[in-house]
């Protein structure tokens, strides 16, 4: 095993369209946990495609700080600038893909 595979504690991927988005915990040599926040993107490229990556390395000082500064920026979106959206409507969605892929892979 390798340095990397034994720095990942827990990781969550969330899928979003062309885009994926992997929340890793990670620890220090010294057992010091942070997170890291990827978003990867499938660009085509030639015949095939590639995998554009943005990395956020937040650290355990931050994590109130930025819980509770997403939680207020997510929050303003929804009431004052798209009080009109149902974002339900996009959880349901997701469940509706996955039970269709879902599906796909069943034997008959």
């Amino acid at each position: 095993m390798d340095e990397r595979d034994r720095e990942r504690i827990y990781s969550k991927r969330v899928r979003a369209g062309k885009r994926t988005y992997f929340f890793d915990v990670k620890a220090t040599r010294t057992n010091d946990y942070y997170l890291t926040i990827t978003e990867s993107r499938r660009q085509p490229q030639g015949e095939g495609f590639v995998y554009e990556k943005h990395k956020i390395f937040l650290y355990k000082e931050d994590f109130d700080k930025f819980v509770e500064a997403l939680q207020e920026t997510v929050a303003h979106i929804k009431t004052e600038l798209l009080p009109e959206v149902d974002f339900s409507q996009f959880i349901e969605r997701e469940r509706d893909q996955q039970d269709d892929f879902a599906s796909e892979l069943k034997w008959d």
